[in-house]
């Protein structure tokens, strides 16, 4: 098989959104000729109706490449309503689902790959809750029925699919921020890799970064607005998904060229899935 996934996070439609670069993504994704395109969240700033039309033009702009594979992050939440209403819940995804439909963890089952997601992203909620008066509305948090519904979904997948997990909030620490984008990340990580996965693709940390959580292959995608953290050129990720390979390409900004390039790939051997039976030595 050969599967890939153009993978965008942190567009941040509003103040610091560049459009120069948004752009530049735009022309150059058809070149790449992705199976799929995925926006791991964080698609407006402040969470407004121009904010989501802006990124909604994009979205529909871009599928007419491929499928768009869309979930909120932080930022696409109106997390100020939890504390105050008993409907919260409802609400403060409105302006997403009004935008991108009802579904806020959608799954996409193709003849190579599934890919699912799972919500991190819930505003000021006891489960991302820390010491921290900073984290409030920014930490996520991976429920344990977020966790069970995405294994349920990999364990149905045929064993030759690969499994693709999306999630908004950063599994690894930041590099530079030294930061976990969860909140009692340790048991987080557990969860992800029970679910069976092959790739994780995820966002939040604003510095691109691709690595390995007990076999898991981990692609964090960097933001393509203004706020890059640390002054780093803004990033994408093109995931290559083979039979026993996963391969990550890196492409980050040229100011000089007004254009994106590939810089580093990662390659990674491609992790058993949890319902292929394991063959032993002398088996038939």
């Amino acid at each position: 098989m050969s599967f890939s996934i153009v993978h965008l996070s942190d567009i941040h439609f509003g103040d610091v959104a560049d459009l120069q670069k948004v752009a530049a993504v735009q022309n150059l994704i058809p070149d790449l000729e992705p199976d799929v395109i995925v926006f791991s969240g964080d698609l407006t700033l402040r969470s407004r109706h121009g904010e989501f039309q802006a990124a909604r033009l994009l979205v529909q702009e871009l599928e007419r490449t491929a499928p768009v594979f869309v979930i909120p992050g932080n930022h696409d939440v109106q997390w100020w309503w939890r504390p105050f209403i008993p409907f919260a819940s409802q609400v403060k995804y409105s302006k997403f689902r009004h935008h991108f439909g009802p579904v806020l963890t959608p799954t996409l089952d193709l003849t190579e790959a599934i890919i699912a997601s799972a919500q991190t992203a819930h505003g000021v909620a006891w489960g991302s809750l820390t010491l921290r008066l900073r984290d409030i509305a920014v930490k996520g948090h991976l429920p344990r029925r977020e966790a069970r519904r995405v294994k349920s979904l990999f364990e149905k997948a045929r064993p030759d699919q690969a499994r693709v997990l999306v999630l908004h909030h950063n599994v690894l620490r930041g590099e530079l921020s030294k930061r976990m984008g969860l909140a009692r990340w340790k048991r987080a990580q557990r969860r992800i890799v029970d679910t069976g996965v092959d790739v994780v693709l995820c966002g939040h940390d604003h510095q691109e970064n691709v690595d390995v959580l007990d076999g898991v292959v981990v692609s964090c995608a960097g933001t393509i607005s203004q706020s890059s953290r640390g002054g780093r050129a803004s990033a994408f990720h093109r995931i290559c998904i083979e039979d026993d390979s996963i391969q990550v390409e890196v492409y980050l900004w040229e100011q000089g060229h007004k254009t994106f390039k590939r810089s580093d790939v990662g390659v990674f051997a491609r992790r058993r899935t949890v319902n292929e039976p394991e063959v032993t030595a002398g088996a038939v």
